[in-house]
């Protein structure tokens, strides 16, 4: 399995920008997939995630309102459109992928496959 992230780079505070996660060598279709990041200094935290069956989202409530997930089942691709971004905002973002109820997929652990990940910067 490879999921690849693609599409960070820096920005400038208020910019936008949309990382993609593209999947191989699973059933995208049948995976809840969600956007993790991890700050310097800071633990690994979910940001968006979709789920497999009726598109139920989550967000933290940092992103809410600015962050929009969505995925192409066709394509075996997630996206993050990211607008009004925050220097706050600046992280390593991870696409991952897991077999898991609605209810857990804001919880990385449940998750059983991560991307390498990419840099998001936003300044300021």
């Amino acid at each position: 399995v490879q999921l690849v992230e693609s599409g960070g780079g820096l920005v400038q505070a208020g910019g936008s920008l949309r990382l993609s996660c593209a999947a191989s060598g699973l059933t995208f279709e049948d995976y809840t997939v969600g956007w993790f990041r991890q700050a310097p200094g800071k633990e690994r935290e979910g940001v968006a995630c979709i789920s497999h069956t009726d598109g139920i989202t989550y967000y933290v409530d940092s992103v809410k309102g600015r962050f929009t997930i969505s995925r192409d089942n066709a394509k075996n691709t997630m996206y993050l459109r990211m607008n009004s971004l925050k220097p706050e905002d600046t992280a390593v973002y991870y696409c991952a992928a897991g077999e898991m109820n609605a209810q857990a997929m804001g919880d990385l652990l449940f998750y059983d496959y991560l991307g390498q990940g990419t840099q998001v910067t936003v300044s300021s």
